[in-house]
């Protein structure tokens, strides 16, 4: 078992997996995760202490992932307190659970071996470039979040080792051709019967309306129409991109920022660099040996990428002969850096080069010199630079402006606009949280149903919409909340009532039809009453759009036996059907395409072994020991 349960992480299936567990804590500090130092447990798992910055990150990062997903959707549900509770609590039982699975992992004795470990992080999409990996993405990834290689590593030996269990235990799934076949032949079967429309139209001329019906109407739905406060808003906007058009920019001064800027107009030069590095968390002076050594041998005229290889402590990059690619001030420590950066020329090394990650040896494998830009292939860009600095520094200083007007003129919007060269824009009236396009930001959504600007009539402050974007606002209209008077709303309640009613009849009109069908009648002179005829459609499937959905749901919800094989249903449009079925056409399994049969095949399979390791978690719950720590 053990054995199978090795091979599972093998697969391209427990790669992604652990992707996407690992790269959104890598991003946000994996470090949390190895060590807390001062964290509060939040709940302890058969002894183990799940800690509160476990949670808090893991929090962050589904949230994060969700808002990534859904946007402003998924913003409103995280405003409810209850929410969020409720969220946190379900990330808390997610982190239980894969704590009980790693410690059952462990004492199955699954091991996941370094080459593993290198395959996963090679193959993770996010330390990618172009469908590559790339070493100095990986790098930079892991120096950003503050762990070395190896504690990458030791940290991806936990959540390999968690997933070769839960892979092999969703992977147990299986589905018998006999299931299969017994899906797909209820799945594709299709049915021939007769429908019947009944257009309740047919029966609105009729129908009398009494004023008590009104009324009555009115009175037990009076909470339906009560209106929402409403407000028309006028404002003035400002914004860098108007003022653009007005500023003028000479190509003197455009010459001039060339000239002394030149460095920003310089391409760096390029240094790829490769390294051996010798962790000292063990023992220093063992790896300071070990660097020496390394070192004369490299003296000597040996290969850097075969050393590397052989003794490099950076698991992923002495796969490549310890190649980091091509190094970027920032990307790695001051004493690495500035170690590379002071090799000569290409080909050269480094003596030992001490960090906080260990002891390091580095080597130059190319190097390309800076090159100047040209001043013709971007003169363009610097004067749409100068023209958006000038056009900045006036709209700071116009955005005063207006913030001061607002204030003193505080009746009318006009002097705002007038200072600034803008129109006075007016809205629709809206009701809260309806904002329309040009005034939807949350600053105005703020102010516009204020009492200050409703009931004083004042100006708003100046808004900062964006670095780029101010607005005054005020009301300039607006209508409260109230419930509307009966005269109103009378014409849509008669409209409303003549429906019912017309419902009402057709029902009972179809009622008369389907017992007729029941008693083994001939329905031609009720059929007559409305000039209705039976339409007949043959092999109509669950998908199908050759009717109204709710006479299909109701078509396959029928037998064939008397009694059964009729129903009467209400349409989304409103009116009446009437569906009787005549047979049940069996599908030919044999004729299907072979590529559904293994879909059908592997979403049985797959929800067999969701089952399977949901029941495992239930049963490593009920007999672990699970505290919550109340906060």
């Amino acid at each position: 078992m053990l054995q199978n349960i090795r091979e599972g992480i093998q697969g391209p299936w427990a790669i992604a997996i652990v992707a996407l567990i690992v790269v959104s804590f890598v991003f946000t500090g994996v470090g949390s995760y190895i060590s807390s130092n001062n964290s509060t447990a939040v709940a302890i798992v058969n002894g183990v202490e799940i800690e509160e910055q476990t949670l808090e990150t893991a929090y962050q990062n589904e949230r994060a992932r969700l808002e990534g997903q859904f946007g402003d959707a998924i913003n409103q549900l995280f405003a409810s307190e209850s929410y969020i509770n409720q969220f946190r609590g379900d990330i808390l039982q997610r982190l239980i659970n894969e704590e009980l699975v790693s410690q059952k992992a462990l004492e199955l004795g699954l091991r996941v071996s370094d080459a593993q470990i290198r395959e996963a992080i090679v193959r993770m999409p996010e330390f990618q470039l172009v469908g590559q990996f790339d070493n100095d993405m990986y790098n930079n990834t892991l120096a950003r979040a503050g762990f070395t290689p190896s504690e990458f590593a030791e940290y991806m030996r936990v959540q390999l080792t968690r997933t070769q269990l839960e892979n092999t235990l969703r992977g147990t799934g299986f589905s018998l051709q006999h299931q299969v076949d017994r899906v797909l032949a209820l799945r594709e079967q299709t049915r021939d019967a007769q429908t019947l429309e009944i257009d309740i139209a047919k029966y609105q001329d009729t129908v009398t309306i009494e004023e008590a019906d009104v009324q009555s109407f009115y009175d037990e739905n009076i909470t339906n129409y009560d209106t929402q406060e409403q407000v028309k808003l006028a404002y003035v906007t400002l914004s860098v991109s108007d003022i653009m058009p007005s500023v003028e920019v000479t190509d003197e001064e455009v010459r001039q920022y060339y000239q002394d800027n030149q460095a920003v107009y310089t391409t760096e030069e390029e240094r790829r660099i490769s390294h051996i590095l010798f962790e000292t968390i063990v023992d220093e002076e063992q790896a300071r040996a070990k660097a020496e050594e390394v070192l004369a041998k490299l003296e000597q005229g040996e290969d850097f990428a075969a050393l590397a290889e052989e003794f490099s402590d950076d698991v992923v990059s002495a796969e490549i002969g310890g190649d980091l690619d091509v190094l970027n001030p920032g990307d790695y420590s001051p004493a690495f850096e500035d170690a590379a950066f002071a090799i000569a020329g290409e080909g050269e090394i480094s003596g030992i080069v001490e960090t906080e990650f260990g002891l390091h040896i580095i080597k130059v494998t190319e190097l390309t010199p800076a090159v100047l830009t040209p001043f013709e292939d971007v003169q363009a860009a610097i004067k749409n630079d100068l023209v958006t600095d000038k056009a900045t520094e006036e709209f700071f200083s116009l955005q005063q402006e207006m913030d001061r007007l607002a204030f003193e003129e505080i009746e009318s919007l006009d002097p705002v606009a007038n200072a600034v060269s803008r129109p006075v824009i007016e809205t629709d009236f809206f009701e809260a949280g309806q904002l329309p396009p040009g005034i939807n930001y949350p600053q105005v959504a703020d102010v516009a149903f204020s009492s200050e600007l409703i009931d004083e009539g004042v100006n708003s402050t100046l808004l900062e919409l964006t670095n780029e974007l101010v607005m005054v606002v005020r009301v300039a209209d607006h209508k409260p909340k109230r419930t509307m008077a009966l005269d109103e709303v009378r014409a849509s309640i008669e409209s409303e009532l003549k429906i019912e009613k017309a419902q009402t009849q057709a029902l009972a009109y179809a009622q008369e039809i389907q017992n007729a069908i029941f008693d083994g009648l001939d329905q031609s002179d009720l059929l007559a009453q409305q000039s209705l005829s039976w339409t007949e459609t043959q092999a109509i499937t669950r998908t199908g759009a050759q009717m109204p959905q709710a006479m299909v749901d109701a078509i396959f919800a029928l037998d064939t036996t008397a009694g059964n094989n009729t129903s009467v249903v209400t349409l989304t449009s409103g009116n009446i059907g009437v569906v009787k079925l005549n047979a049940v056409n069996a599908a030919s399994v044999d004729s299907i395409d072979e590529a559904v049969k293994e879909s059908t095949q592997q979403s049985i399979a797959n929800s067999q072994g969701q089952q399977t390791y949901q029941n495992f978690i239930d049963a490593l719950r009920d007999s672990a020991d699970v505290q919550l720590v109340a906060q």
